[in-house]
């Protein structure tokens, strides 16, 4: 059986799922990525899928798999951030090559989101920069880049993956997740700027 191409995983996550699914939870886009990708992101993570890093768009789709498809396949789970390095990683290569800027937004985001995923406060601040520099028009993927920022900033964490990461969270990452976690301060945050 042949593994899906980068032009598959394109034409699937921005052709048929498009911009307005791509941050909903649903447990049948979830199965439907599970399905059709499963294979291919074992694939990038035995290292099988490295000659995709040679153009944007081949590149763009890579980091599709290893940062934005684990999230539908496992989520509720860890190995959703199992391939969060080889995203980031890739992503790095790709913006220093200037990939990002031959890709349209919003597909673009997608080279930044793996920086924002990221547990590391420098990735999380080059995020921001990036998204207010290249992606200036949209002003709602850089108020989540700043709300993922301030919970790294704050917790050196997202405390949503302590639970299947098996972290114990503290008293205030607890609070913080009473009060309604990343949804309330992406409210909290909206209400400032408007």
């Amino acid at each position: 059986m042949s593994l899906p191409g980068a032009k598959d995983v394109l034409d699937f996550w921005v052709g048929q799922v498009g911009e307005k699914n791509w941050y909903v939870a649903s447990d049948e886009l979830d199965q439907s990525v599970r399905d059709r990708f499963l294979p291919l992101w074992e694939a990038a993570m035995e290292g099988r899928l490295g000659l995709w890093l040679v153009n944007p768009q081949e590149a763009l789709a890579y980091v599709i798999i290893v940062d934005q498809f684990p999230r539908n396949m496992f989520r509720g789970d860890a190995r959703a951030f199992a391939s969060d390095p080889l995203a980031r990683a890739a992503t790095k290569t790709a913006i220093a090559r200037e990939w990002d800027l031959k890709v349209p937004t919003p597909e673009r985001q997608f080279f930044y989101l793996p920086l924002e995923h990221s547990e590391n406060l420098v990735d999380q601040d080059r995020a921001v920069r990036l998204f207010k520099a290249r992606m200036p028009d949209d002003g709602e993927a850089l108020l989540h880049a700043r709300a993922h920022r301030e919970q790294i900033r704050r917790f050196g964490r997202f405390p949503t993956r302590n639970g299947v990461l098996r972290r114990a969270s503290t008293p205030d990452e607890q609070a913080f997740l009473a009060e309604g976690g990343y949804p309330a301060l992406v409210n909290r945050m909206r209400a400032v700027t408007a």
